[in-house]
């Protein structure tokens, strides 16, 4: 096999033809600028211009191919479209489908007043494919927009972050297990609530605020999970990509799996548990009970399980893929089966049960895996490490995080 070999040729062994054509050094170049009378750097009168528009246009082309940052790596805000001063036709974009006419008008141009919106729509200035519309339609993508001649407010102009807001921030980009463009993944801890609730101040949704774009737009919720459940939550950052993903959970073509730590051992190793679940209010507190097919209120729910690894008689590692999302529909169900999680303070059922040494009273279910349709293309698959009282319970039990997980044999509905 045969190597190439790079020789450095000194400058004295250049041929004369090959130094004459070479490009000229800084110093040369400088030295050049300075005897025709210009600055170093500065291009002559001739071909300022030209040049000027060409490297315009390289740095769009670069632009249009370079990956954009993502915003919690490098926030900034995003650029205003420039006001119109007379009448333009625009189209709806993928990312605006299924906007109200009025949000479209404030998203494309920060600054219109209300007034003004319901003004042109009321005189019917405004048109989507040549018809008139209300300010409460909605557009779908690909949808010519006809726009008149705006009057813009004078913008606000984005205040920075404060030292809270920027450790909130801070805090976000350390959850972080996926982000691009379109698609945020936190790894959500246990005790974080997801929203905001009787009590609850500090919440998922009150900390996205922080990532709130300058045309007033911030990440949105596709799922939820319960508080003291850790794991894999997803955020989309576009109304588009809110729209797609909401869509895969409707439509269940996204899949979650779960870990969880149980009280003894299921039988079968694997099943399917189906039941209907009603909300039952107790005094100031809620939970789910298995309910009767028919009853008010009730609601469907399927889980499948798989045994991964057991302690003896005491302990169960299980896997767990809902093929439904009802509210505490897996700590319901595995309380239902006579399993329930370790340190569920809602459903754990079975009197005089001690812990095994070691092992802390905490909510031991983990959201540990989610893989849905990329509303651009492809898959996103990512998955959360156990949470530390999770990872303190498996070193103690002596369950390797690595071993297989069967609930991938179990079938899909």
């Amino acid at each position: 096999m045969s190597r190439r070999i790079k020789r450095t040729v000194s400058r004295d062994d250049q041929p004369k033809r090959e130094r004459r054509n070479r490009p000229l050094r800084q110093d040369e170049r400088a030295k050049g600028e300075r005897a025709a009378g210009r600055h170093p750097g500065e291009k002559s009168a001739r071909f300022a211009e030209k040049r000027g528009e060409y490297r315009q246009e390289k740095r769009q082309d670069k632009r249009h191919h370079e990956k954009p940052q993502a915003r919690l790596d490098e926030p900034k805000a995003k650029a205003e479209l420039p006001l119109p001063t007379k009448v333009q036709t625009v189209v709806v974009t993928p990312d605006e489908d299924n906007m109200r006419v009025d949000r479209f008008l404030e998203a494309r141009f920060p600054g219109l007043s209300f007034s003004h919106i319901q003004r042109i729509v009321r005189k019917g200035e405004l048109r989507v494919n040549g018809k008139r519309a209300d300010s409460k339609d909605r557009l779908e993508a690909g949808q010519s927009v006809r726009i008149p001649p705006l009057r813009l407010d004078a913008p606000k102009a984005a205040a920075a972050l404060s030292e809270a807001e920027q450790r909130t921030l801070q805090q976000l980009k350390d959850m972080t297990l996926y982000e691009d463009d379109d698609v945020l993944v936190l790894n959500k801890p246990a005790g974080l609530a997801v929203q905001g609730g009787s009590g609850t101040t500090r919440h998922v949704d009150q900390m996205l605020e922080v990532m709130r774009d300058a045309k007033g737009q911030k990440p949105r919720l596709v799922h939820r999970l319960d508080k003291d459940t850790s794991g894999c939550l997803l955020i989309a950052k576009t109304r588009f990509a809110a729209t797609q993903l909401t869509g895969s959970f409707r439509h269940r073509s996204a899949r979650k799996i779960y870990w969880a730590l149980v009280a003894g051992v299921p039988k079968p190793q694997q099943g399917r548990v189906s039941t209907f679940l009603a909300k039952q209010e107790v005094e100031e507190d809620s939970f789910m009970r298995i309910a009767k097919h028919g009853e008010k209120d009730a609601v469907h729910a399927v889980t499948y399980y798989a045994v991964v690894e057991t302690a003896g008689q005491k302990v169960t590692w299980i896997s767990l893929k809902p093929v439904t999302g009802r509210t505490h529909q897996l700590r319901a169900h595995m309380a239902h089966v006579g399993n329930p999680i370790v340190g569920d303070p809602k459903y754990f059922n079975i009197e005089n049960w001690e812990f095994p040494g070691g092992i802390q009273n905490k909510l031991h279910l983990l959201a540990r895996r989610i893989t849905v349709p990329h509303p651009r293309g492809g898959v996103i698959d990512v998955s959360a490490p156990l949470p530390p009282h999770m990872e303190q319970s498996w070193n103690l039990l002596g369950f390797d995080a690595k071993r297989y997980d069967p609930i991938a044999e179990s079938p899909e509905e």
